[in-house]
Protein backbone atom coordinates (compact mmCIF):
# COMPACT_ATOMS: atom_id res chain seq x y z
CA UNK A 1 0.00 0.00 0.00
CA UNK A 2 1.36 3.65 -0.69
CA UNK A 3 2.34 5.57 2.04
CA UNK A 4 -0.34 7.95 0.27
CA UNK A 5 -3.39 5.76 0.32
CA UNK A 6 -2.18 4.51 4.39
CA UNK A 7 -2.03 8.14 5.69
CA UNK A 8 -5.28 9.01 3.89
CA UNK A 9 -6.64 5.63 5.85
CA UNK A 10 -5.36 6.32 9.19
CA UNK A 11 -6.49 9.79 8.96
CA UNK A 12 -9.97 8.31 7.99
CA UNK A 13 -9.44 5.46 10.91
CA UNK A 14 -8.64 8.28 13.64
CA UNK A 15 -11.57 10.54 12.72
CA UNK A 16 -14.47 7.68 12.70
CA UNK A 17 -13.09 6.41 15.49
CA UNK A 18 -13.29 9.56 17.45
CA UNK A 19 -16.39 10.37 16.15
CA UNK A 20 -17.63 6.87 17.15
CA UNK A 21 -15.98 7.52 20.89
CA UNK A 22 -18.36 10.52 21.14
CA UNK A 23 -21.54 9.35 19.74
CA UNK A 24 -21.25 6.26 22.62
CA UNK A 25 -20.96 8.92 25.14
CA UNK A 26 -23.28 11.60 24.02
CA UNK A 27 -26.07 7.87 23.63
CA UNK A 28 -25.07 6.77 26.94
CA UNK A 29 -26.09 10.14 28.53
CA UNK A 30 -29.06 10.82 26.46
CA UNK A 31 -30.57 7.50 27.20
CA UNK A 32 -29.60 8.01 31.13
CA UNK A 33 -31.40 11.46 31.04
CA UNK A 34 -34.20 10.02 29.28
CA UNK A 35 -35.13 7.62 31.41
CA UNK A 36 -34.77 10.24 34.47
CA UNK A 37 -36.92 12.63 32.56
CA UNK A 38 -39.37 9.33 32.50
CA UNK A 39 -39.38 8.97 36.06
CA UNK A 40 -40.05 12.71 37.03
CA UNK A 41 -43.09 12.64 34.56
CA UNK A 42 -44.20 9.77 36.85
CA UNK A 43 -42.99 10.99 40.38
CA UNK A 44 -45.36 14.57 39.18
CA UNK A 45 -48.19 11.99 38.32
CA UNK A 46 -47.88 10.09 41.38
CA UNK A 47 -47.94 13.25 43.55
CA UNK A 48 -51.06 14.34 41.96
CA UNK A 49 -52.50 11.23 42.19
CA UNK A 50 -52.47 10.93 46.46
CA UNK A 51 -53.34 14.56 46.37
CA UNK A 52 -56.17 13.47 44.56
CA UNK A 53 -57.21 10.90 46.51
CA UNK A 54 -56.14 11.75 49.97
CA UNK A 55 -57.28 15.40 50.02
CA UNK A 56 -60.42 15.55 48.17
CA UNK A 57 -61.86 17.75 51.07
CA UNK A 58 -59.49 20.33 51.29
CA UNK A 59 -59.47 21.47 47.16
CA UNK A 60 -62.23 19.12 45.94
CA UNK A 61 -61.33 16.28 43.15
CA UNK A 62 -62.38 18.70 40.17
CA UNK A 63 -59.71 21.06 40.94
CA UNK A 64 -57.10 18.22 40.63
CA UNK A 65 -58.84 16.69 37.55
CA UNK A 66 -58.76 20.17 35.95
CA UNK A 67 -54.87 20.07 36.71
CA UNK A 68 -53.78 17.07 35.10
CA UNK A 69 -56.05 17.37 31.98
CA UNK A 70 -54.67 20.98 31.28
CA UNK A 71 -51.20 19.93 32.11
CA UNK A 72 -49.87 16.37 32.17
CA UNK A 73 -50.86 14.32 29.15
CA UNK A 74 -51.69 10.96 29.66
CA UNK A 75 -49.11 8.33 28.80
CA UNK A 76 -48.77 5.50 26.96
CA UNK A 77 -50.49 2.07 29.21
CA UNK A 78 -50.64 4.77 32.11
CA UNK A 79 -52.12 3.11 35.35
CA UNK A 80 -52.46 4.15 39.17
CA UNK A 81 -52.40 1.88 42.00
CA UNK A 82 -53.05 3.30 45.99
CA UNK A 83 -51.73 0.40 48.05
CA UNK A 84 -52.30 0.88 51.66
CA UNK A 85 -49.21 -0.21 54.26
CA UNK A 86 -50.39 -1.87 57.34
CA UNK A 87 -49.30 0.54 60.17
CA UNK A 88 -48.19 -2.85 62.85
CA UNK A 89 -46.21 -4.87 60.10
CA UNK A 90 -44.80 -1.81 57.87
CA UNK A 91 -45.81 -3.61 55.19
CA UNK A 92 -48.10 -3.37 51.66
CA UNK A 93 -51.49 -4.94 52.48
CA UNK A 94 -51.22 -6.51 48.93
CA UNK A 95 -48.92 -6.72 45.92
CA UNK A 96 -51.19 -6.84 42.66
CA UNK A 97 -47.98 -5.86 40.76
CA UNK A 98 -45.76 -7.91 38.62
CA UNK A 99 -42.77 -6.54 40.83
CA UNK A 100 -40.40 -7.62 43.66
CA UNK A 101 -40.71 -6.95 47.03
CA UNK A 102 -37.83 -4.53 46.97
CA UNK A 103 -39.67 -2.01 45.38
CA UNK A 104 -41.96 -1.70 48.05
CA UNK A 105 -39.36 -1.90 51.04
CA UNK A 106 -37.70 1.25 49.06
CA UNK A 107 -40.75 3.03 49.18
CA UNK A 108 -41.47 2.56 52.76
CA UNK A 109 -37.94 3.29 53.67
CA UNK A 110 -36.93 6.04 51.38
CA UNK A 111 -40.18 7.67 50.31
CA UNK A 112 -39.68 6.96 46.62
CA UNK A 113 -38.88 3.74 44.52
CA UNK A 114 -38.00 2.68 40.83
CA UNK A 115 -38.54 -0.33 38.71
CA UNK A 116 -37.88 -0.93 35.02
CA UNK A 117 -39.62 -3.97 33.12
CA UNK A 118 -38.07 -3.81 29.64
CA UNK A 119 -40.28 -0.64 28.35
CA UNK A 120 -42.70 -0.55 31.31
CA UNK A 121 -41.36 2.01 34.09
CA UNK A 122 -42.84 2.07 37.86
CA UNK A 123 -42.85 4.47 40.30
CA UNK A 124 -43.74 4.15 43.70
CA UNK A 125 -44.57 6.97 46.05
CA UNK A 126 -45.30 7.16 49.67
CA UNK A 127 -48.06 8.89 51.32
CA UNK A 128 -49.79 9.70 54.34
CA UNK A 129 -48.58 10.39 58.10
CA UNK A 130 -48.07 8.28 61.53
CA UNK A 131 -51.55 6.56 61.40
CA UNK A 132 -52.19 5.70 57.72
CA UNK A 133 -49.83 5.23 54.56
CA UNK A 134 -50.08 4.44 51.32
CA UNK A 135 -48.06 3.66 48.53
CA UNK A 136 -49.31 5.35 45.05
CA UNK A 137 -47.59 3.25 42.54
CA UNK A 138 -47.77 5.02 38.94
CA UNK A 139 -46.78 2.82 35.79
CA UNK A 140 -46.71 3.68 31.82
CA UNK A 141 -45.10 2.70 29.04
CA UNK A 142 -42.18 4.57 27.66
CA UNK A 143 -42.30 4.69 24.06
CA UNK A 144 -41.18 7.96 23.32
CA UNK A 145 -37.25 6.73 24.97
CA UNK A 146 -38.01 3.64 21.95
CA UNK A 147 -38.92 6.26 19.09
CA UNK A 148 -36.56 9.13 20.57
CA UNK A 149 -33.41 6.25 21.00
CA UNK A 150 -34.46 4.63 17.48
CA UNK A 151 -33.91 8.22 16.26
CA UNK A 152 -30.99 9.32 17.83
CA UNK A 153 -29.29 6.29 16.33
CA UNK A 154 -30.69 6.38 13.42
CA UNK A 155 -28.56 9.68 13.20
CA UNK A 156 -25.52 8.83 15.09
CA UNK A 157 -25.15 5.52 11.89
CA UNK A 158 -25.65 8.30 9.37
CA UNK A 159 -23.22 10.98 11.05
CA UNK A 160 -20.66 7.52 11.27
CA UNK A 161 -20.85 7.28 7.85
CA UNK A 162 -20.67 10.42 6.80
CA UNK A 163 -18.08 11.42 8.14
CA UNK A 164 -16.40 8.48 6.90
CA UNK A 165 -16.76 9.01 4.04
CA UNK A 166 -15.54 12.95 3.92
CA UNK A 167 -12.83 11.78 6.49
CA UNK A 168 -11.69 9.39 3.51
CA UNK A 169 -11.87 12.23 1.04
CA UNK A 170 -9.91 14.69 3.41
CA UNK A 171 -7.79 12.28 3.81
CA UNK A 172 -6.71 11.46 -0.02
CA UNK A 173 -6.58 15.22 -0.38
CA UNK A 174 -4.27 15.87 2.19
CA UNK A 175 -1.85 13.07 1.86
CA UNK A 176 -2.05 13.95 -2.09
CA UNK A 177 -1.16 17.46 -0.92
CA UNK A 178 1.76 15.78 1.72
CA UNK A 179 3.01 13.68 -0.73
CA UNK A 180 3.20 15.86 -3.89
CA UNK A 181 7.00 17.17 -2.94
CA UNK A 182 7.99 13.46 -2.27
CA UNK A 183 6.62 12.70 -5.52
CA UNK A 184 8.46 15.69 -7.26
CA UNK A 185 11.63 14.37 -5.32
CA UNK A 186 11.06 10.77 -6.89
CA UNK A 187 10.85 11.87 -10.16
CA UNK A 188 13.21 13.98 -10.19
CA UNK A 189 15.94 11.47 -8.74
CA UNK A 190 14.83 8.75 -11.04
CA UNK A 191 16.19 11.07 -13.89
CA UNK A 192 19.72 10.96 -12.53
CA UNK A 193 22.07 8.13 -13.63
CA UNK A 194 25.64 7.62 -13.04
CA UNK A 195 26.33 9.19 -17.00
CA UNK A 196 23.96 12.49 -15.03
CA UNK A 197 25.57 12.82 -11.61
CA UNK A 198 26.06 16.88 -12.52
CA UNK A 199 21.93 16.71 -11.98
CA UNK A 200 20.84 18.13 -8.92
CA UNK A 201 17.45 18.08 -6.78
CA UNK A 202 16.01 21.65 -6.95
CA UNK A 203 15.87 23.04 -2.99
CA UNK A 204 13.64 26.34 -2.17
CA UNK A 205 15.74 29.15 -0.96
CA UNK A 206 13.95 29.38 2.16
CA UNK A 207 12.46 25.62 3.60
CA UNK A 208 13.21 23.96 6.90
CA UNK A 209 10.82 21.27 6.12
CA UNK A 210 11.73 17.36 6.10
CA UNK A 211 11.56 17.51 2.12
CA UNK A 212 13.87 20.48 1.95
CA UNK A 213 16.31 19.03 4.51
CA UNK A 214 15.92 15.13 2.22
CA UNK A 215 16.65 17.45 -1.31
CA UNK A 216 20.08 18.95 0.41
CA UNK A 217 21.10 15.60 1.85
CA UNK A 218 20.01 14.05 -1.55
CA UNK A 219 22.49 17.08 -3.40
CA UNK A 220 25.35 16.22 -0.52
CA UNK A 221 24.94 12.60 -1.33
CA UNK A 222 25.61 13.23 -5.34
CA UNK A 223 28.05 15.63 -4.76
CA UNK A 224 30.13 13.03 -3.08
CA UNK A 225 29.11 10.74 -5.69
CA UNK A 226 30.18 12.72 -8.61
CA UNK A 227 33.49 13.63 -6.49
CA UNK A 228 34.42 10.07 -5.88
CA UNK A 229 33.42 8.74 -9.50
CA UNK A 230 35.79 11.52 -10.54
CA UNK A 231 38.48 10.06 -8.46
CA UNK A 232 38.35 6.82 -9.65
CA UNK A 233 38.05 7.77 -13.52
CA UNK A 234 41.40 9.98 -12.26
CA UNK A 235 43.13 7.14 -10.73
CA UNK A 236 42.06 4.99 -13.31
CA UNK A 237 43.57 6.73 -15.52
CA UNK A 238 46.68 7.90 -13.68
CA UNK A 239 47.07 4.47 -12.53
CA UNK A 240 47.05 3.26 -16.31
CA UNK A 241 49.82 6.08 -17.39
CA UNK A 242 51.69 4.76 -14.38
CA UNK A 243 51.77 0.94 -15.02
CA UNK A 244 52.03 1.80 -18.96
CA UNK A 245 55.07 3.62 -18.71
CA UNK A 246 57.49 1.05 -17.44
CA UNK A 247 55.93 -1.95 -19.39
CA UNK A 248 56.49 0.52 -22.70
CA UNK A 249 59.88 0.90 -21.73
CA UNK A 250 60.41 -2.77 -20.85
CA UNK A 251 58.68 -3.81 -24.11
CA UNK A 252 60.68 -1.48 -26.21
CA UNK A 253 64.32 -2.57 -24.68
CA UNK A 254 63.61 -6.10 -25.15
CA UNK A 255 62.78 -5.16 -29.02
CA UNK A 256 65.29 -3.26 -29.32
CA UNK A 257 67.89 -5.60 -27.92
CA UNK A 258 65.99 -8.37 -29.73
CA UNK A 259 66.28 -6.11 -33.21
CA UNK A 260 69.84 -7.79 -34.19
CA UNK A 261 72.74 -9.45 -32.44
CA UNK A 262 74.69 -7.05 -30.33
CA UNK A 263 77.61 -7.04 -28.05
CA UNK A 264 77.41 -7.61 -24.33
CA UNK A 265 77.70 -4.38 -23.27
CA UNK A 266 74.54 -3.46 -25.50
CA UNK A 267 72.93 -6.27 -23.66
CA UNK A 268 73.90 -5.41 -19.99
CA UNK A 269 72.73 -1.93 -20.79
CA UNK A 270 69.45 -2.86 -22.07
CA UNK A 271 68.97 -4.99 -19.14
CA UNK A 272 69.64 -2.57 -16.57
CA UNK A 273 67.23 -0.41 -18.30
CA UNK A 274 64.35 -3.15 -18.33
CA UNK A 275 65.62 -3.97 -14.54
CA UNK A 276 65.13 -0.64 -13.38
CA UNK A 277 61.57 -0.29 -15.00
CA UNK A 278 60.64 -3.75 -13.75
CA UNK A 279 61.40 -2.13 -10.14
CA UNK A 280 59.71 1.04 -10.47
CA UNK A 281 56.50 -1.21 -11.74
CA UNK A 282 57.11 -3.59 -8.36
CA UNK A 283 56.90 -0.71 -6.65
CA UNK A 284 54.21 1.03 -8.27
CA UNK A 285 51.77 -1.97 -8.40
CA UNK A 286 52.66 -2.53 -4.39
CA UNK A 287 51.82 0.60 -3.78
CA UNK A 288 48.46 0.29 -5.63
CA UNK A 289 47.99 -3.64 -3.64
CA UNK A 290 48.52 -1.79 -0.18
CA UNK A 291 46.30 0.97 -1.15
CA UNK A 292 43.51 -1.38 -2.07
CA UNK A 293 43.75 -3.66 1.13
CA UNK A 294 43.20 -0.03 3.37
CA UNK A 295 39.94 -0.13 1.59
CA UNK A 296 38.61 -3.05 3.45
CA UNK A 297 38.28 -0.90 6.61
CA UNK A 298 40.53 -3.43 8.72
CA UNK A 299 38.23 -6.19 8.64
CA UNK A 300 41.17 -8.36 7.76
CA UNK A 301 43.62 -7.50 9.81
CA UNK A 302 45.15 -8.27 12.80
CA UNK A 303 45.14 -5.55 15.68
CA UNK A 304 46.49 -5.47 18.96
CA UNK A 305 48.04 -3.55 21.86
CA UNK A 306 50.90 -1.39 20.60
CA UNK A 307 53.02 1.60 22.29
CA UNK A 308 52.98 4.19 19.23
CA UNK A 309 56.40 5.04 20.99
CA UNK A 310 58.36 1.94 20.10
CA UNK A 311 56.24 2.02 16.58
CA UNK A 312 58.17 5.29 16.37
CA UNK A 313 61.38 4.13 17.07
CA UNK A 314 61.00 0.99 14.24
CA UNK A 315 60.13 3.93 11.99
CA UNK A 316 63.03 6.10 12.32
CA UNK A 317 65.52 2.90 12.11
CA UNK A 318 63.76 1.99 8.41
CA UNK A 319 64.47 5.64 7.50
CA UNK A 320 67.87 5.57 8.61
CA UNK A 321 68.49 2.25 6.87
CA UNK A 322 66.99 3.84 3.50
CA UNK A 323 68.44 7.17 3.77
CA UNK A 324 71.90 7.25 5.96
CA UNK A 325 71.95 10.71 5.91
CA UNK A 326 68.64 11.96 6.89
CA UNK A 327 67.76 14.75 9.82
CA UNK A 328 65.15 13.06 11.47
CA UNK A 329 64.82 13.52 15.37
CA UNK A 330 61.68 12.33 17.46
CA UNK A 331 60.63 15.34 20.54
CA UNK A 332 60.22 13.27 23.40
CA UNK A 333 59.40 16.46 25.73
CA UNK A 334 55.83 16.09 25.72
CA UNK A 335 55.71 12.43 26.28
CA UNK A 336 53.19 11.64 29.24
CA UNK A 337 54.30 10.22 32.06
CA UNK A 338 51.53 8.15 32.15
CA UNK A 339 52.51 4.98 30.03
CA UNK A 340 49.25 3.79 29.23
CA UNK A 341 48.47 7.00 27.20
CA UNK A 342 51.05 5.73 24.85
CA UNK A 343 49.10 2.65 24.13
CA UNK A 344 47.02 2.00 20.60
CA UNK A 345 44.75 -0.83 19.12
CA UNK A 346 46.63 -1.27 15.92
CA UNK A 347 48.06 -2.96 13.21
CA UNK A 348 51.99 -2.53 13.54
CA UNK A 349 53.06 -2.89 10.37
CA UNK A 350 50.44 -1.26 8.51
CA UNK A 351 50.95 1.33 11.28
CA UNK A 352 55.01 1.80 10.19
CA UNK A 353 54.06 1.57 6.54
CA UNK A 354 51.87 4.66 7.07
CA UNK A 355 54.56 6.60 8.96
CA UNK A 356 58.05 5.78 7.18
CA UNK A 357 55.57 7.08 3.93
CA UNK A 358 54.97 10.52 6.03
CA UNK A 359 58.59 10.94 7.45
CA UNK A 360 60.33 9.99 3.91
CA UNK A 361 58.28 12.07 1.86
CA UNK A 362 59.14 15.06 4.50
CA UNK A 363 63.10 13.53 3.78
CA UNK A 364 62.58 13.76 0.36
CA UNK A 365 60.61 17.31 -0.58
CA UNK A 366 62.85 18.54 2.44
CA UNK A 367 66.09 17.73 0.61
CA UNK A 368 67.05 16.05 3.92
CA UNK A 369 66.63 18.96 6.02
CA UNK A 370 65.47 18.59 9.59
CA UNK A 371 62.36 16.76 10.20
CA UNK A 372 60.88 17.08 13.48
CA UNK A 373 58.27 14.31 15.02
CA UNK A 374 56.71 15.26 18.60
CA UNK A 375 54.87 12.55 20.62
CA UNK A 376 51.81 13.57 22.65
CA UNK A 377 49.45 12.18 24.12
CA UNK A 378 45.87 13.94 25.37
CA UNK A 379 43.39 12.11 27.97
CA UNK A 380 41.19 10.40 24.45
CA UNK A 381 44.24 10.50 21.64
CA UNK A 382 48.13 10.11 20.81
CA UNK A 383 49.24 12.92 19.23
CA UNK A 384 51.71 12.91 16.14
CA UNK A 385 53.08 15.82 14.82
CA UNK A 386 55.86 15.38 11.73
CA UNK A 387 57.14 18.92 10.43
CA UNK A 388 59.22 19.63 7.63
CA UNK A 389 61.17 22.79 5.97
CA UNK A 390 60.31 21.22 2.69
CA UNK A 391 59.34 23.17 -0.90
CA UNK A 392 55.81 22.90 0.70
CA UNK A 393 52.62 22.59 -0.98
CA UNK A 394 50.68 25.05 -3.62
CA UNK A 395 47.75 26.35 -1.53
CA UNK A 396 44.99 25.65 -4.95
CA UNK A 397 46.50 22.29 -4.42
CA UNK A 398 45.69 21.14 -0.82
CA UNK A 399 42.30 20.15 -1.62
CA UNK A 400 44.08 17.02 -4.40
CA UNK A 401 46.88 15.55 -2.13
CA UNK A 402 44.44 12.80 -1.28
CA UNK A 403 43.84 11.77 -4.62
CA UNK A 404 45.56 8.38 -6.02
CA UNK A 405 48.57 9.72 -8.34
CA UNK A 406 48.35 13.35 -7.55
CA UNK A 407 51.65 14.99 -7.55
CA UNK A 408 51.89 19.04 -6.55
CA UNK A 409 52.75 21.33 -9.59
CA UNK A 410 56.22 21.66 -7.50
CA UNK A 411 57.63 17.91 -7.59
CA UNK A 412 58.29 17.93 -10.79
CA UNK A 413 62.62 17.54 -9.50
CA UNK A 414 61.11 14.57 -7.34
CA UNK A 415 60.67 10.89 -8.38
CA UNK A 416 57.28 9.78 -6.68
CA UNK A 417 54.13 8.07 -7.41
CA UNK A 418 51.53 10.59 -5.79
CA UNK A 419 50.07 7.51 -3.50
CA UNK A 420 52.21 7.81 -0.37
CA UNK A 421 50.15 10.26 1.44
CA UNK A 422 46.73 8.45 0.34
CA UNK A 423 48.07 5.09 1.60
CA UNK A 424 48.82 6.92 5.01
CA UNK A 425 45.69 8.29 5.33
CA UNK A 426 43.24 4.99 4.85
CA UNK A 427 45.55 3.34 7.00
CA UNK A 428 45.34 5.88 10.21
CA UNK A 429 41.67 5.73 9.27
CA UNK A 430 41.70 2.11 9.55
CA UNK A 431 42.56 2.71 12.94
CA UNK A 432 40.04 4.94 13.62
CA UNK A 433 42.60 8.00 13.51
CA UNK A 434 42.80 11.53 11.46
CA UNK A 435 45.33 13.23 9.26
CA UNK A 436 45.40 16.42 9.06
CA UNK A 437 47.98 18.37 6.43
CA UNK A 438 48.85 22.25 6.53
CA UNK A 439 51.53 23.61 4.25
CA UNK A 440 53.35 26.40 3.04
CA UNK A 441 55.18 26.74 -0.12
CA UNK A 442 58.85 27.25 0.29
CA UNK A 443 58.23 26.96 4.25
CA UNK A 444 57.63 23.50 5.01
CA UNK A 445 54.41 21.00 5.48
CA UNK A 446 53.07 19.89 8.96
CA UNK A 447 51.38 16.84 9.43
CA UNK A 448 49.09 16.23 12.54
CA UNK A 449 48.03 12.10 13.53
CA UNK A 450 45.75 11.82 15.98
CA UNK A 451 44.94 7.85 17.04
CA UNK A 452 42.41 6.66 19.88
CA UNK A 453 43.97 5.69 23.15
CA UNK A 454 43.99 2.00 24.11
CA UNK A 455 40.99 0.75 26.70
CA UNK A 456 42.33 -1.47 28.74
Amino acid sequence: MKIQHRTALIFATLTISIVLLVSMVEYYFVNQNTFEDFYKRLEIRAIIAAKTEFEKAAMGTSAYEEIRKLHLETLPNEKEYIIPVDPTTNQPGSNPLKVNDNFFKEAISTGKARYRDNSTFYLGHLYGDDTRKYIVVISAKNEFIDAFLYNFRTTIIISIISTSLVSLLIGLWFSNIVMKPIRSVTQKMQDISASQLHLRLPTPEIGRDEIANLAKTFNNMLDRLESAFETQKNFISNASHELNTPLTTIIGESEYALSKPRNMDEYAGSLHVILSEAERLRKITGSLLHLAQTGYNGKNQEFKQLRIDEVLFIVKENVDNIIPENNVYINLTLIPEDQTKLLVKGNQQLLELALANIVLNACKYSRNQPVQITLAASHQKVILIIEDHGIGIPKNEIAYIYEPFFRASNTGSFNGYGIGLPLSRNIIRMHNGELEVTSQENVGTKIKITLPLYVL
